[in-house]
C-alpha cells in the first residue's frame, strides 16, 4: 500500500513522508535519503531512525529516489545523473516551503549528499554523508558490474561478486530491476575534489569498519574543510544503519553543531 505523499521533481513522481513532532511545527527540519535498492522504508523507518529523530525533536523528512520505492521509474540511465538526483531533494524543500535543512545520505544517498551541499550550499546547514568513503573520489566500474548483475536472465548465472551481492539484496524487495540497473550505470561518477573544498558546512563521514564498499572515509572528510570521521567498530555496509553507534552519532553532531 502507497504511504505519504508524492510531488512532482523535474516531471517525475517522487514519493515522500514529512513527519513533525506532535505540537511542535517549527521543529528543525531534517531530510533524510537513502541508499541503492533501499527506500525511505527499509532504511530508515524500519530501522527506527524516523521515531527516533521525532523524539529528539526533528522534523523528518524521507523520499523515494527516483528508481526506487515508491517513485517513478525510469529506465534512461540520464534520468539518474548525481546532480539531477540532488535536485530532486532541492526540489522536494521547495514543494514543502522549507529554506533550509540538515542532511543525512546513506551510500547513495551520500554520494547524493556530497553533490547537494557543493550545488545548493544555501539549502543545508549540515550533512551527515554515511556509507561512503574514498571510492567517492574515484573513477569506478561499479556500476556497470551491478547493472550486469541486475539485468541477467538468471540470478544464479552471476559470478560477479559486486553484482551478486546487488542482486541478491534488490531481490529482497519487489524492485524494477531495469531502473536500478539504469541508476547503477550512472551513480558512480567520482564526486569533484574542487567542489567539495568549497563546502563550508559541517559534515560528518560515518563508515563501517568493515565496509568494502566505500573505502576509506579519511580521504573524503580531508577534502571537506570543516569535517569528522565516524568510524562503527565491527560493521559493515550493511549493518551500519541500524546500529545504533550511527544513531548516537548523528545525534551527537546535530546537537554539537546546535542544528
Amino acid at each position: 500500500m502507497p504511504t505519504g505523499d508524492t510531488f512532482n521533481s523535474g516531471g517525475v513522481r517522487l514519493a515522500y513522508d514529512d513527519l513533525v513532532p506532535e505540537d511542535d511545527g517549527s521543529a528543525a527540519p531534517i531530510v533524510l535519503v537513502h541508499g541503492f535498492a533501499s527506500s525511505r522504508r527499509e532504511n530508515w523507518r524500519d530501522r527506527d531512525w524516523d521515531d527516533t529523530l521525532l523524539e529528539a525533536g526533528r522534523r523528518v523528512i524521507a523520499l523515494d529516489c527516483r528508481g526506487h520505492g515508491e517513485s517513478e521509474k525510469p529506465h534512461d540511465p540520464a534520468a539518474y545523473e548525481t546532480d539531477i538526483m540532488a535536485a530532486d531533494v532541492v526540489r522536494l524543500l521547495d514543494h514543502l516551503g522549507i529554506d533550509r535543512a540538515d542532511f543525512l545520505g546513506y551510500s547513495m544517498g551520500g554520494r547524493i549528499g556530497t553533490e547537494a551541499l557543493y550545488r545548493h550550499p544555501a539549502r543545508f546547514n549540515a550533512g551527515v554523508l554515511a556509507g561512503i568513503g574514498a571510492a567517492t573520489l574515484e573513477p569506478s566500474d561499479a556500476g556497470d558490474r551491478i547493472a550486469d548483475g541486475l539485468l541477467a536472465d538468471d540470478p544464479d548465472d552471476v559470478t560477479d561478486p559486486v553484482g551478486k551481492r546487488f542482486r541478491v539484496f534488490a531481490e529482497t524487495t519487489d524492485n524494477d530491476l531495469e531502473a536500478l540497473a539504469a541508476c547503477a550505470r550512472t551513480r558512480t561518477a567520482p564526486a569533484d575534489w574542487d567542489e567539495i573544498a568549497q563546502v563550508e558546512h559541517p559534515v560528518s563521514i560515518v563508515a563501517g569498519e568493515h565496509d568494502d564498499i566505500t573505502g576509506d572515509p579519511e580521504p573524503l572528510a580531508d577534502g571537506f574543510p570543516n569535517s569528522e570521521v565516524v568510524v562503527v567498530d565491527d560493521a559493515d555496509h550493511l549493518t551500519t544503519v541500524p546500529d545504533e553507534r550511527f544513531t548516537e552519532a548523528v545525534l551527537t553532531f546535530l546537537e554539537r553543531e546546535g542544528l
